[in-house]
C-alpha cells in the first residue's frame, strides 16, 4: 500500500527556519519530521512511499538521493571518489518516489498531479504532524466501512499550558493538555482511487475546502476517532515542545 505524504508546504509561521528549508525538514533530534513520519509508517509495515514536493523541493530530493551519505558516517577518496560507508542504516527496504507538484498547488492538486503512482488504496498523511494512530486498526476500520475516505479525528493540544488552582494555589500543571473541544482532521487518512475524479490538477484544488464537505454531503466519508497522542508543528514553540519530547526519550511516536 502507497503511503502518500503531502510535503509541500511554506511552514511561514516558522519565521527564519524555513528561509533556507521547507517544513518537511525542520529538524527533530537530528532527523527531519518527515523522517520521523516515514519511520512511523514504516514500523507498521509500510515502506512503499510518494511524497508530493512544493516549495524548496531540491532539499527534500537532495535529502533522499544522498541519503546514504546523510545518515551514515564515511570515508571518501578525494581523487577517486571512492565512498566506503561506516555502519548500514534501517531503511533498505524503503522506495520513495518524490514529486514536485508545484509551489503553489494546494493538497486536492498534489495529490491529482500524483495519480499515476498511486494505488487502488492508499495511506495520506501530512508532512507536518506526528500521532500514535494504530494504523492496523485504521485500515481494518477503512476496509469494513468500504467508503473512499477515512480520516483520523483527533484533539488538538492547547496551544497553552492549563493551571488548575484552587484558592489561588496551584493543585496541577500539565504542558499543552489536550483539549476538551471538537476533534479536527488530524490526517493520518486512507483513500480509495475512486477520490481521484473528485480532484484536479488546477492549483486551487484544496482537500478540506471543497472536496472534504462533497465527500461528506454524499455518505462517503468516515472518521475514525484516536484518543491517543497527535501533535503537529504549526510554530517554534511546537518544533521545541517535540523536540523536548524526543529529548527525554518521551516520543510518543516512536515506535521502533
Amino acid at each position: 500500500m502507497k503511503v502518500v505524504i503531502l510535503a509541500g508546504g511554506y511552514g511561514s509561521r516558522l519565521g527564519s527556519i524555513t528561509e533556507l528549508i521547507p517544513k518537511p525538514m525542520v529538524k527533530i533530534g537530528n532527523k527531519p519530521i518527515l523522517w520521523h513520519i516515514m519511520k512511523y509508517y514504516a514500523s507498521f509495515g509500510h515502506t512503499d512511499f510518494v511524497i508530493g514536493l512544493g516549495y524548496k523541493a531540491e532539499v527534500i530530493k537532495e535529502f533522499f538521493y544522498n541519503y546514504d551519505a546523510a545518515v551514515n558516517d564515511f570515508t571518501i577518496r578525494l581523487g577517486s571518489g571512492d565512498v566506503t560507508l561506516h555502519g548500514a542504516h534501517q531503511e533498505q527496504d524503503w522506495t520513495v518516489t518524490l514529486i514536485d507538484t508545484g509551489i503553489d498547488a494546494l493538497k486536492g492538486a498534489r495529490i491529482k498531479r500524483m495519480e499515476q503512482f498511486l494505488g487502488d488504496v492508499n495511506l495520506l498523511t501530512y508532512g507536518d504532524g506526528l500521532a500514535d494512530v494504530d494504523l492496523d486498526a485504521l485500515m481494518k476500520f477503512h476496509a469494513s466501512h468500504k467508503k473512499i475516505l477515512t480520516i483520523s479525528g483527533v484533539f488538538p493540544p492547547a496551544r497553552f499550558g492549563e493551571v488548575i488552582a484552587e484558592k489561588g494555589k496551584v493543585k496541577a500543571f500539565q504542558e499543552k493538555p489536550q483539549t476538551s473541544a471538537g476533534r479536527i482532521n488530524g490526517g493520518f487518512m486512507i483513500f480509495n482511487k475512486e477520490l481521484l475524479p473528485y480532484l484536479s490538477e488546477d492549483e486551487g484544488c484544496d482537500l478540506e475546502v471543497g472536496i472534504f464537505p462533497r465527500l461528506a454531503a454524499k455518505g462517503e466519508m468516515m472518521v475514525y476517532e484516536h484518543d491517543g497522542h497527535w501533535e503537529c508543528i504549526d510554530n517554534e514553540r511546537d518544533l521545541n515542545h517535540l523536540n523536548r519530547l524526543w529529548r527525554d526519550d518521551l516520543a510518543f511516536w516512536k515506535t521502533w
